[in-house]
């Protein structure tokens, strides 16, 4: 994405979330638009050593994405990974967050090798909704696959919709039941039988039935 359009986005995030303008002072974007040279390849040594001077006093580093910052090795290959997972793990020692951001393959699942995975707290995946047009923008499942030390309702999927509001974007966030006993009122309404209905929404008859329950104020 280019500097101006993400100088944009965060300026509309920041509008719709009610941050103090200030708090933009505490971040910093790494991005070919606003630098002399090329993007370093973090899966190096080299291109590690590039960004180090940058991390004094940095609290989480975003690396958007591995595919364009990890260019080393091939990425089905667990022995490429090693370098960027020793790295990882310093940063980890020196109290620093790192949020990793990744493609999903053909399967959904994380592209490349699993031993990405293998040292993270938390991995989470984006998945579209069965219901989704390409109008709404950025409205996507949030499901927690990987999921140290959380527990209870903090772990349950929800959907999270970016709404755009004027000139600000705020983030509509609703957890997934909400959404199927939505989906499930609508299909009702328009006669649809509960078999009718667990195929349209791709689940068992059994869960559609305990949704209706819940619909039908019996849960």
């Amino acid at each position: 994405m280019p500097a101006t359009s993400m100088q944009s986005r965060l300026s509309a995030l920041v509008g719709g979330m009610a941050i103090p303008p200030q708090a933009l002072k505490n971040l910093s974007l790494i991005t070919p638009d606003l630098q002399p040279c090329a993007m370093p390849d973090l899966s190096t040594s080299n291109g590690q050593s590039m960004i180090e001077p940058l991390l004094k006093g940095v609290d989480m580093i975003v690396l958007d994405n591995i595919a364009t910052l990890c260019r080393t090795g091939k990425e089905n290959e667990s022995q490429s990974w090693q370098a960027m997972q020793a790295w990882l793990l310093d940063l980890r020692r020196r109290g620093i967050t790192v949020l990793l951001v990744h493609h999903a393959g053909k399967s959904g699942d994380q592209r490349g090798t699993s031993a990405k995975e293998d040292i993270m707290d938390t991995v989470i995946s984006l998945r579209r909704p069965k219901e989704y047009a390409m109008a709404e923008g950025a409205r996507f499942e949030v499901h927690l696959t990987k999921a140290r030390g959380i527990l209870g309702d903090d772990a349950k999927p929800f959907e999270a919709n970016l709404i755009t509001e004027g000139s600000a974007l705020h983030w509509q966030v609703r957890e997934i039941e909400d959404v199927e006993l939505e989906e499930l009122k609508r299909l009702l309404e328009e006669g649809y039988s509960i078999r009718d209905c667990a195929e349209e929404m791709g689940k068992s008859k059994s869960a559609v039935h305990r949704l209706k329950r819940k619909l039908d104020g019996l849960e």
